[in-house]
């Protein structure tokens, strides 16, 4: 139990670290929050609990396939934030986001991908 506090705790701190140096700086938080910090995390608590190597590679190959789709919303976002407000622009972003994994998952299928 000790163990799973822990992971949540440091993942949690990262999460904060990131948000409050956002406060400071759009971009160098954009930068932190960019970077994979949760996937690395992800990878490093798999590879401590011993998990077959397989696994993490699988993990890591998997979050590349889930990124792309989720992109558009980073370009779509500002445009709506300033048509709608902030929880209708989350919302439609979702939605959108959602779509695009969609149609992205159905693509990649075609060669062989199963992200579905």
């Amino acid at each position: 139990m000790g163990w799973l506090i822990t992971k949540y705790l440091i993942t949690a701190a990262v999460v904060v670290a990131a948000s409050e140096l956002a406060k400071r700086s759009d971009k160098l938080g954009a930068l932190i929050v960019a970077l994979p910090l949760v996937t690395i995390l992800a990878m490093i608590w798999l590879y401590v609990e011993k998990q077959p190597m397989e696994k993490i590679a699988n993990h890591a190959w998997y979050t590349f396939w889930y990124v792309v789709p989720t992109l558009p919303m980073f370009l779509i976002f500002p445009s709506l934030l300033q048509r709608f407000g902030f929880w209708p622009s989350m919302l439609m972003s979702a939605v959108i986001t959602i779509i695009c994994f969609w149609l992205f998952a159905l693509f990649v299928k075609l060669f062989g991908i199963n992200l579905i």
